[in-house]
């Protein structure tokens, strides 16, 4: 599903979805929220003809889908009634599908329990050659561990780990028992990933860029959970979102994901 509102941001996002197609069949839904029904019957024709414009890869399927309602609410609900198994979508910018920046878009991962992944206008519809999981202590972080490798097999990619050292003893175990399901899990669907261990201290999210930056890593991958009441401030999956290369990030709320994905 491709939230769509007719800006570049939106185009660039469909033009992933269509990237992604070129690698495995699929249906792309392109989806308008409209503010109110007149608005929305206005809409339609236009959705459709860009559907109609739109060139697609061998395998590929395109339709549209017009609903009243507002992003940061009815996204969920409507993935959910479409049994949409990706939502592709923009963030960046200063209007429309283009505000979800930072805590914007946060607000619509934590509506959905399927994953997202995030594009930017500066996004590359490179190949994923190189996929990067960034995990934590908690078992949480891992609910991301499977739908990455089923990206990785996608592209046929390589899949990198990155978790940060730990001094403590205690800690430590727990890091290493986290690493042992990953690799494990990641064994059970055919791949041999890299374990990319980082310092402990200083910024996780500027470590996670460096070790892309030097590993030439195409794709980041986490589980957003925060404990916060108010999960816009989690500076890390922020700035992960809204990375300055443009790297497309694969996210999920781990929240509501648990029953499905861990």
């Amino acid at each position: 599903m491709v939230p769509y509102d007719f800006t570049p941001t939106s185009q660039k996002a469909l033009e992933y979805a269509l990237h992604i197609g070129r690698h495995v069949h699929t249906e792309i839904r392109l989806l308008h929220l409209a503010p109110d029904k007149p608005k929305g019957m206005a809409m339609k024709a236009k959705l459709e003809e860009v559907a109609k414009s739109t060139v697609l890869p061998s395998g590929v399927e395109i339709s549209t889908l017009v609903k009243v309602g507002n992003i940061f609410t009815d996204i969920g609900k409507i993935a959910k009634d479409e049994k949409a198994q990706l939502i592709i979508m923009g963030t960046h910018g200063k209007r429309g599908l283009q505000r979800l920046f930072g805590s914007f878009a946060m607000k619509v991962i934590i509506s959905a329990d399927c994953p997202f992944l995030i594009v930017q206008k500066s996004t590359q519809l490179n190949d994923i050659k190189r996929l990067a999981v960034a995990i934590d202590l908690t078992k949480e972080s891992l609910q991301i561990t499977k739908i990455a490798g089923d990206m990785a097999r996608i592209f046929e990619a390589e899949l990198h780990v990155i978790a940060e050292k730990q001094t403590d003893e205690i800690l430590n175990t727990r890091l290493k028992n986290r690493i042992g399901i990953v690799k494990q899990q990641y064994e059970e669907q055919g791949i041999e990933p890299t374990i990319g261990l980082v310092k402990k201290s200083g910024s996780y999210r500027k470590k996670v860029m460096s070790y892309s930056k030097a590993n030439k890593i195409d794709m980041i991958a986490l589980a957003y959970h925060s404990e916060s009441l108010f999960p816009q401030f989690d500076n890390f999956a922020q700035g992960l979102l809204t990375n300055k290369p443009g790297l497309p990030v694969l996210v999920i709320n781990s929240k509501l994901a648990s029953s499905l994905y861990f």
